[in-house]
């Protein structure tokens, strides 16, 4: 099955296919503003504020629920 043309016994999905593919190539680019890459991230910094977050976070959920303690 060296050759690739359509003699005979060719199934139809394969014409499905290459028709898929061609239209896949033909689908334009999205247009759109091209984004600068984004800068470059300092994880240092990142790992301060997602701890600060958690902390805040944790010391709100005690003071609600000592808050909550208190009304019952």
């Amino acid at each position: 099955m060296a050759s690739r043309g359509r003699r005979g016994g060719a199934p139809a999905r394969d014409d499905e296919q290459r028709r898929e593919e061609r239209a896949e190539q033909q689908a334009p680019a999205p247009q759109g503003p091209v984004l600068p890459p984004p800068p470059p991230v300092d994880y240092g910094v990142f790992m301060q504020g997602l701890v600060q977050a958690m902390q805040t976070q944790a010391h709100t959920q005690a003071a609600l629920q000592a808050q909550l303690e208190a009304q019952s």
